[in-house]
């Protein structure tokens, strides 16, 4: 792997001095809300603004191509108390990665030792991923990251949600934010951070949940790759199809937020926080101002 070109930073340095920031420089984090985890997000995507190919080719690797921008999801997830993220990133990336844990998805964890020690220095506790859905329909034994031996997965979902997961398979661990159809994202951030003492979220997407994060003024900051390839919102015909995507529909790629925006009275300015670069790919940090 490659080390990082620092075009230049003016976030925090780190807290703690540690060879695993050797290919990077220092990361650090402001302070977390009282009320609520600070919440940053990651994000690769092309230099035409699109996060997936869809299809058998759905996951961000895909897009990125780059060892270094797999490198950094590790580094921002070892600053993490616990990822954040939408169901149907996990069932796209477990269809699209059938030769992962035989069929049964990826794990979201750390892989890399030194980045694990990372996270051990800072004071992280056991790794944990959150997954976000209102109508909780998935057996989570399904998934291979809900057998607990690398992560403690959490459902957040609804009263209803919950009630059916719990049928379904009494040992979730459940999150309730919500009564029927809408997760109250608001108050789950507010229960992750006063009673699961959750000071620091990575949302890890997909855009929808982004978009709605981002939406309610739940998003502090983000972490965008910038992929130097071109690949068009419309999937062409000759692209290979996943078994739920129908052939002949306009099958649209999605852009990292995916949910009811802004006009130009409300929509929220960031400031450019860093820029790095390896070779062709461009590494950005924003926070909201």
């Amino acid at each position: 792997m490659r080390a990082f070109q620092i075009l230049f930073d003016n976030a925090e340095p780190s807290s703690i001095h540690h060879p695993a920031y050797g290919p990077y420089g220092l990361l650090g984090f402001p302070a977390p809300h009282n009320d609520r985890p600070w919440v940053y997000a990651n994000f690769v995507q092309s230099i035409d603004g699109v996060a997936s190919f869809k299809g058998r080719h759905a996951s961000g690797s895909d897009i990125s191509q780059s060892a270094e921008d797999r490198w950094l999801m590790d580094l921002l997830r070892a600053h993490a108390d616990a990822i954040i993220m939408g169901v149907n990133t996990l069932v796209e990336e477990t269809l699209s990665l059938p030769q992962l844990n035989s069929g049964r998805g990826p794990a979201y964890h750390i892989e890399e030792e030194t980045l694990r020690d990372l996270r051990t220095k800072l004071g992280r506790a056991a790794q944990k991923v959150i997954f976000v859905t209102a109508s909780a329909a998935i057996d989570p034994r399904a998934y291979h990251v809900f057998d607990g031996d690398l992560m403690q997965a959490f459902i957040l979902t609804t009263l209803a949600g919950a009630a059916r997961l719990k049928a379904r398979d009494p040992r979730t661990q459940v999150i309730v934010a919500g009564e029927d159809k809408i997760v109250d994202l608001a108050q789950a951030m507010q229960m992750l951070r006063v009673e699961m003492g959750i000071r620091y979220l990575l949302c890890e997407g997909g855009p929808t949940l982004y978009g709605s994060m981002a939406r309610a003024g739940l998003i502090d900051e983000k972490f965008v790759t910038i992929s130097p390839v071109e690949i068009g919102l419309m999937a062409p015909p000759e692209q290979e199809l996943l078994p739920a995507e129908k052939p002949g529909a306009l099958n649209l790629r999605p852009t990292t937020f995916m949910f009811p925006g802004f006009t130009k009275e409300n929509a929220p300015w960031f400031q450019w926080m860093s820029c790095r670069r390896v070779g062709d790919h461009q590494f950005n940090r924003y926070r909201r101002r």
